[in-house]
């Protein structure tokens, strides 16, 4: 197995993370990327990693910082965005880029970290339950328009 270095995202890191969608969504979708990237590379750029193999993006989490959300004042981690080349599964990516944001997110004064995940997803959930999250009392609310 090659090593597997975790570093910040970079604009030239968008390819290959469109490329890791693709493979995951069965969708080609740049324009989404290129401004899902933009932002995390503007707000808060320390919080967007990836994990590189043989020079190659093969995962990636985004976050932030954040307080005052949801009449949460003190800083809150926030996990947004998370995925992991179907072909490198398996290999503790996941957990790595984990690790490199809550060890962000606590340099940064956050006490919490928070994340939502769809209830169809149960592979993620279990992920982010392997890594001692649990459910929280904030209850997400939708409307359809």
């Amino acid at each position: 197995m090659s090593s597997l270095v975790i570093r910040g995202l970079d604009t030239m890191d968008i390819g290959d993370i469109v490329g890791i969608d693709e493979k995951i969504t069965k969708q080609y979708r740049p324009e989404v990327w290129e401004a899902r990237c933009a932002y995390y590379l503007r707000r808060d750029p320390d919080a967007a990693v990836v994990c590189v193999a043989d020079g190659t993006v093969v995962g990636f989490m985004l976050g932030e910082v954040r307080s005052g959300e949801f009449g949460l004042e003190e800083p809150t981690g926030w996990i947004e965005v998370l995925g992991v080349d179907p072909e490198h599964q398996g290999k503790a990516i996941g957990r790595q880029l984990a690790d490199a944001m809550l060890d962000y997110f606590k340099r940064r004064g956050a006490k919490t970290v928070r994340t939502l995940v769809d209830e169809e997803m149960a592979d993620i959930a279990g992920f982010f339950d392997s890594l001692g999250f649990q459910p929280s009392s904030l209850r997400p609310f939708v409307k359809t328009l």
